[in-house]
C-alpha cells in the first residue's frame, strides 16, 4: 500500500487572489499531490491549504509552496486578525495511511531544511517534531509575532531549529512539525464587541484552565461587524466540539449575547462531525463503526 501523507499549510494572505492562486500553483504542478481545499479569510487575511500524497510529493509541494509565499508575502505590510510569524505561518505534515508518526517527523525536519535553505526562512519544529518541550506548542512559538520575532530569535532559548538569529526581512519565520488532525472551529457572536469574545476565549482554552486540546482567541470580522471565538481543537477525541460550543453558548449568555453560527475551516475528520450528531439527535445505543456508511466504502 502506498503511503499517504495530508500536509496543511497557513499562509498569510487572504485578500489577493493573485498572490493565493500563485502559492496554490505551486501545489497544482507537483506531480504526486492532490490539492483538495484551500480556504480563504479576509479578516484574518489568512489562507489555509490542504493537500495530500506521496511523501515525496508531499515533500517537493511544501517547499515550492513555501518559496513562492517568501517570494511574493511582505508581512511588513500585512495586516490581520489572525496572528502570524512568517509568510508561510505553518507546515503541519499528518499521517493518513500506511505511514507513521516517526516517519512524518523525519519528512518534516527534511522540508524544515529544505525551506531553510531554499526559501531563506527560518524554521522551528513545534508539535510532535520539537526538539524542547517548550517548543510544542505554536502559541509559544508564535508570541511577539512577526514584528518581535527578530528580537526573540537572539534570546538563547528561542534560537531557531534551522537558519541561526536572522529572520527573512519580509518572510519572517515558519513552524514545521508533525501533528495530529485538527479541527479549526470558529463560533460567531450577535455582538461587535471583541472583550466578550476574548474573554470567552480565555475561558474555554487549555492555557487559562479551559479545555484540553482547545487554543482559542477573540477576532473580529469586519466585514460582518461581529465578534468571534477562533478555535484550533486539538484533539477532538478529548474535547469534542459540542462541548466547546454548549460552554461557548453559556458563557455567551451571561453577556446577553447568543452564538450566530460556526464554521469549520479546511477539511475536517468526519468522526469530529459525528460525535456532534449523536450528541444533539440524542441517539441511543448509536456505534459509529457499524451505522455510518462511509465506514464501509474503501
Amino acid at each position: 500500500m502506498a503511503k499517504i501523507v495530508e500536509c496543511i499549510p497557513n499562509i498569510s494572505e487572504g485578500r489577493n487572489t493573485e498572490v493565493i492562486e500563485a502559492v496554490l500553483n505551486e501545489v497544482r504542478s507537483t506531480a504526486g499531490v492532490t490539492l483538495l481545499d484551500y480556504s480563504s479569510d479576509v479578516n484574518h487575511n489568512r489562507t489555509v491549504i490542504t493537500f495530500l500524497g506521496s511523501v515525496e510529493g508531499v515533500e517537493e509541494a511544501a517547499v515550492k509552496l513555501a518559496k513562492k509565499a517568501a517570494e511574493l508575502i511582505d508581512l511588513t505590510k500585512h495586516e490581520g486578525e489572525h496572528p502570524r510569524m512568517g509568510a508561510v505561518d505553518v507546515i503541519p505534515f499528518v499521517p493518513i495511511k500506511e505511514i507513521t508518526k516517526e516517519e512524518c517527523i523525519e519528512l518534516s525536519k527534511k522540508v524544515a531544511e529544505r525551506v531553510w535553505n531554499e526559501a531563506g526562512m527560518p524554521v522551528f519544529l513545534y508539535e510532535d517534531s520539537a526538539s524542547a518541550p517548550h517548543r510544542v506548542n505554536l502559541a509559544k512559538i508564535r508570541k511577539g509575532q512577526f514584528e518581535g520575532m527578530a528580537e526573540k530569535v537572539q534570546e538563547p532559548e528561542w534560537e531557531p531549529d534551522f537558519g541561526g538569529r536572522q529572520i527573512h526581512p519580509t518572510a519572517g519565520v515558519v513552524a514545521v512539525g508533525c501533528r495530529m488532525p485538527l479541527v479549526a472551529f470558529n463560533i460567531n457572536l450577535s455582538t461587535s464587541d471583541i472583550n466578550v469574545a476574548n474573554a470567552i476565549s480565555k475561558v474555554i482554552r487549555r492555557s487559562s484552565g479551559g479545555f484540553d486540546c482547545v487554543k482559542a482567541l477573540g477576532v473580529m470580522l469586519e466585514d460582518r461587524n461581529i465578534a468571534q471565538v477562533s478555535i484550533n481543537m486539538t484533539n477532538f477525541n478529548k474535547t469534542p466540539l459540542y462541548r466547546v460550543l454548549e460552554l461557548v453558548k453559556a458563557e455567551a449568555k451571561r453577556w446577553g449575547v447568543t452564538v450566530v453560527g460556526t464554521e469549520i475551516i479546511g477539511l475536517t475528520p468526519m468522526n469530529a462531525l459525528i460525535d456532534s450528531a449523536e450528541y444533539y439527535l440524542q441517539i441511543e445505543n448509536f456505534d459509529k463503526n457499524k451505522q455510518v456508511l462511509e465506514n464501509y466504502i474503501i
